[in-house]
């Protein structure tokens, strides 16, 4: 063997060697708690993302490693519930996101914590630094509070005679209450008035559509766990209501809402799986920076647009990464 060939064999072994090692030792493969804080149906990309991400890094789930799903369903309670599981299952990391997050946190201060979605990790109390988050908590920022005006200039191009808006958010989530708010301020200063729709559960959306059968243009959604389990109807309820929607999430646009812009969330969710990687080979969370969202999509539903009788200009319509027909 070539004394170069030999070098590259060896370089690819050690690169290799924690999957080698706990393949040959029966019991040991390391297990991921995944806890997603929506429905397993409305998470399916972005759990395919991960899971995808993983195997391309040689963690093929099944051979080298077992993760264990739990689908909160937006119910908080359930969020402490299968923390504490993971807990008690010693489970090798947990990934999650939103506001899960939190109770993660609480249950343990041990277990390596990796959030694929967080709005505002420091102000939501989950880390002091974005370089150096120490403890046992790192992941990635959504950015959804920096972005919420920029949603409501896209709405305004979209609909050029907005004046006004109705936002629905879930006022249980911390996140939400801070993008409310930013969206308040941003309208306040383009002379847009603001019909806030606060939820906390699932019964207060349908109640939430019933004060918009007059008066608002166009539906604003703040995405979170809630929101995100309720997606297809607040779609369908908007488009029954012929409102405009924009959305944080292409993911929204697909269940018949209007556009969305915001981070690629199967994006941030491989890039999980890759924090994930870096702490099974010997990483400590604390010392992997907490980084942002790098690929933004607008997207729209143009049969969504031609069904509430709304022409988009062609101009508009070329700026899309995605145009939905």
């Amino acid at each position: 063997m070539k004394r170069r060939d030999f070098i590259t064999l060896l370089g690819g072994a050690a690169a290799t060697w924690p999957i080698a090692a706990r393949a040959q030792q029966p019991g040991r493969r390391p297990t991921i708690g995944f806890l997603g804080v929506s429905t397993s149906a409305a998470w399916t990309d972005w759990t395919a993302a991960f899971v995808r991400r993983l195997g391309e890094l040689g963690w093929t789930e099944g051979r080298y490693l077992a993760i264990e799903y739990r689908w909160a369903e937006g119910r908080g309670e359930r969020y402490v519930e299968y923390a504490d599981e993971f807990v008690r299952l010693k489970v090798d990391v947990i990934v999650t996101g939103g506001s899960a997050v939190r109770a993660a946190t609480q249950a343990t201060s041990t277990i390596p914590i990796v959030f694929a979605l967080a709005v505002d990790p420091i102000v939501m109390g989950l880390i002091t630094n974005l370089a150096r988050p120490g403890g046992n908590v790192t992941g990635l920022s959504v950015l959804s509070t920096e972005t919420a005006s920029k949603r409501l200039e896209i709405l305004r191009e979209a609909i050029p005679d907005l004046r006004r808006l109705a936002v629905l958010g879930n006022v249980g989530y911390a996140g939400s209450v801070d993008e409310l708010r930013v969206v308040q301020t941003a309208a306040q200063t383009v002379g847009v008035e603001i019909d806030t729709l606060e939820v906390r559960k699932p019964g207060d959306i349908a109640a939430a559509f019933e004060r918009l059968r007059s008066g608002p243009q166009a539906l604003y959604v703040c995405p979170d766990a809630l929101i995100n389990a309720n997606r297809l109807r607040i779609s369908i309820w908007a488009l029954g209501l012929r409102l405009p929607t924009m959305f944080g999430f292409r993911e929204y646009v697909d269940s018949a809402g209007l556009m969305s812009y915001g981070p690629s969330i199967p994006d941030l969710f491989r890039r999980a799986a890759e924090y994930v990687d870096k702490i099974l080979r010997g990483m400590k969370p604390g010392d992997i920076p907490v980084e942002q969202p790098t690929k933004f999509e607008l997207v729209i539903n143009l049969t969504v647009a031609k069904a509430l009788g709304l022409k988009l200009p062609e101009s508009f319509l070329l700026r899309a990464d995605e145009v939905i027909e």
